[in-house]
C-alpha cells in the first residue's frame, strides 16, 4: 500500500513509511500534548508534494491556527486551506427551540452536511478534522456517534482522502470508538517530573497489516514543529569494522590495559569523585584524535568552560581539536533531556559526523534524566550495543558514593562493559594516594596489579606495581613489604 509521509520527523520511521494513503487515523491525546502542531506538519508536507490539503477546525478559530503556524515559523500559504466551522447556533431560533427535535440533532447534521461541502469545493488528497470532540458532544450517545465517524470514513475513502482526526481525550468517559474505525491510532503524552520541564512521548497503539515499531518514544516541541526520536533498536543498526586492539599514547595504561583498548568495545571507569575519571577519558579522546579519529564527549556534569581549562593543566587542548572539527563537546543538562533525544543526539554525531571514540560523564547525570533506574539500564543496553556494532569505542565514567571503604555505585552496568577500570584512593605515607586497576577484560588478557597513578602538568602517570601493600582497594593499606612502587615525592 502506498505511503504519504508525515512531514514530522521520526514519525516515518516509527510507522515503517508513513501514512498509508486513502485512510483514515487517529491522533489522540490531552490538550498541549501537540496534535495540532502534527496534523499542521502532515497538511504541509502535503502541500510540498503538490497536493490539496484541507484543515477543518471545530474548536480553534482560523486565527488561532496561524499563529500557532507563526511561532513555528510556518505560513499558511494559499494552498493551505483552513475552514472554521463555526457551530450553526442560526438554527437555534425561537421557533426551533421549542420544536420537538433536540437541536444537538439539528447541529449534528448541519457540522456533517457543511463538512462534505467544504471537502467537495476543494477535493483535497489530505484532510485534518479538529477536534472529534466536538462530534461527540453533538452525538450524546456511543451509538450515534460511532455511526457518525463510520460516515465520516465512508465517505473520505470513497473520496480517496487520507484523514487525520484529532481528538483532545476532554470525554468523562474513555470512548474507544474510533479506535475500532481508524486504521491506526497514535497517542501522545505529556508527563510532569518534580524537576525540570514536562516530557512527552507517544506510542502507537494499533496500526492494522502493518509492523510499526512499538513501545513509548520520546519527543519534544521546538520552533519548527514536533520532533520525535524513535526509540533505539540495536539489532537495526549493524556496521562490518575490523575489531583490532587500538593503543593508546600512555605506555604504562597500554600495558595495564594488556596493549589498549578493543575498537567497538565500552569501556566503564568506577571511582570516586575526584578521582581523575574525566581526566583519564580525555587522554583517551587526545589518543583519538592523534589517530586522525573523530571523536564526541558527552559532558552531563561539568561545565564545558570549566572543563577546557582543567585539560589545559594536563597539556590537552581540547578547543584545538574542537577548532579542527575531529571533536565535538556537548554540555548535557539532565533537567531539560529526555533519554530518546539524547539517543538521537550521539546516532546522529555517529552516522552523520563520523564519530569512533563517545565518551558520556557520566552515567550519574544520565541516570538524571531517567524517570526509573530499570529504563536506564534498558536505554544504556541499546546504547551500547548499537555502538559497539557500529565500531564505536564508548567510554563511561560512573562516580561512587564515599570517598573510602566500601564503595557504592548508583546503578551497576559493570556486565554491560567490556572492560572495567576501577579508581581508588588510598593513605600510604602520610598522604592520599590514587590507585588505579583494570578489574575486567573480555577482549583479552590485561594486568591483574594494582598502581598508583598521578595526574600533573605531564598528563598521567603510572608507578610500578603496589607489591608491598595489601589493601589498597579499601583505602587503608597495610605495609607487607618496603614500601616499593609508590611514585617518589618529587614527582607526585
Amino acid at each position: 500500500m502506498p505511503n504519504c509521509a508525515t512531514g514530522v520527523s521520526g514519525l516515518d520511521e516509527i510507522l515503517a513509511g508513513g501514512f498509508a494513503k486513502k485512510r483514515l487515523f487517529l491522533v489522540e491525546g490531552s490538550p498541549g500534548t501537540g496534535k495540532t502542531t502534527i496534523a499542521s506538519q502532515f497538511l504541509l508536507a502535503g502541500m510540498k508534494a503538490g497536493e490539496t490539503v484541507l484543515y477543518i477546525t471545530l474548536s480553534e478559530t482560523e486565527e488561532e491556527l496561524r499563529d500557532g503556524a507563526a511561532s513555528h515559523g510556518w505560513t499558511f500559504e494559499d494552498g493551505f486551506h483552513v475552514f472554521e466551522l463555526v457551530p450553526p447556533e442560526n438554527l437555534l431560533d425561537d421557533d426551533q427551540q421549542q420544536s420537538l427535535l433536540y437541536s444537538s440533532d439539528l447541529e449534528l447534521g448541519e457540522t456533517t452536511k457543511r463538512i462534505f461541502e467544504a471537502f467537495e469545493k476543494l477535493k483535497p488528497s489530505r484532510v485534518v478534522l479538529d477536534s472529534l470532540s466536538e462530534i461527540r458532544l453533538l452525538a450524546q450517545s456511543s451509538l450515534r456517534y460511532r455511526r457518525q465517524i463510520l460516515a465520516l470514513k465512508h465517505y473520505f475513502s470513497r473520496h480517496d482522502a487520507t484523514v487525520l482526526m484529532l481528538d483532545d481525550l476532554t470525554a468523562d468517559v474513555m470512548d474507544k470508538t474510533v479506535h475500532s474505525v481508524a486504521h491506526a491510532v497514535i497517542r501522545l503524552e505529556e508527563l510532569s517530573p518534580t524537576y525540570g520541564a514536562e516530557r512527552r512521548r507517544m506510542r502507537v497503539l494499533k496500526y492494522r497489516g502493518r509492523r510499526y515499531r512499538g513501545g513509548y518514544h520520546d519527543f519534544v516541541i521546538d520552533t519548527g514543529g514536533v520532533r520525535i526520536f524513535p526509540r533505539l533498536v540495536s539489532a537495526e543498526h549493524r556496521a562490518t569494522f575490523s575489531r583490532e586492539t587500538v593503543p593508546i599514547d600512555n605506555a604504562e595504561l597500554n600495558g595495564l590495559l594488556g596493549g589498549g583498548f578493543e575498537r567497538g568495545a565500552s569501556n566503564l571507569i568506577l571511582g570516586p569523585a575526584g578521582t581523575g575519571k574525566s581526566l583519564l577519558t580525555l587522554s583517551f579522546v587526545q589518543a583519538a584524535v592523534r589517530r586522525g579519529e573523530a571523536a564526541a564527549m558527552f559532558a552531563f556534569d561539568e561545565e564545558r568552560g570549566l572543563l577546557f581549562e582543567r585539560s589545559k593543566g594536563l597539556g590537552i587542548d581540547l578547543q584545538g581539536m574542537v577548532d579542527s572539527g575531529k571533536l565535538l563537546i556537548e554540555q548535557i543538562d539532565a533537567a531539560e533531556l529526555t533519554p530518546g533525544e539524547f539517543s538521537e543526539r550521539v546516532r546522529t554525531c555517529v552516522e552523520q559526523n563520523g564519530v569512533r571514540t563517545v565518551v558520556i560523564d557520566s552515567l550519574n547525570g544520565y541516570q538524571a534524566a531517567m524517570p526509573e533506574e530499570q529504563a536506564l539500564i534498558l536505554h544504556m543496553h541499546e546504547l551500547l550495543q548499537y555502538l559497539n556494532r557500529q565500531g564505536v569505542t564508548t567510554f563511561l565514567t560512573v562516580a561512587q558514593h564515599g570517598l573510602v571503604g566500601d564503595m557504592k555505585s548508583p546503578v551497576d552496568v559493570t556486565y554491560l562493559a567490556d572492560t572495567v577500570i576501577l579508581l581508588r584512593y588510598f593513605e600510604a605515607v602520610g598522604r592520599v594516594r590514587r590507585a588505579i586497576s583494570v578489574v575486567k577484560k573480555r577482549t583479552g588478557a590485561h594486568e591483574d596489579t594494582i598502581r598508583e597513578f598521578m595526574i600533573g602538568a605531564k598528563g598521567i602517570t603510572l608507578g610500578e606495581p603496589l607489591t608491598s601493600f595489601q589493601g589498597i582497594l579499601r583505602g587503608v593499606p597495610s605495609l607487607v613489604g618496603d614500601g616499593a612502587g609508590l611514585l617518589s615525592m618529587k614527582e607526585a
